[in-house]
């Protein structure tokens, strides 16, 4: 694989869903289900739009 890649899936109950692959083939992210096609691409349009302004929400540290 030569770049990051969605995959548009569809689920056993008939729900549609994608992941977000890196160029190394290993899924790095997945969306949550979607009843139709068109809202799942438009969930990975989303990412797309998105995804460079999202803040980091650090919560790594211990409570």
């Amino acid at each position: 694989m030569a770049h990051p890649s969605f995959q548009l899936k569809r689920a056993k109950n008939d729900q549609y869903y994608f992941t977000l692959t890196a160029k190394n083939g290993q899924v790095i992210a997945q969306s949550e289900m979607y009843n139709s096609k068109d809202a799942a691409e438009n969930g990975i349009a989303s990412v797309k739009t998105n995804a460079p302004q999202a803040d980091i929400d650090d919560q790594s540290a211990a409570a």
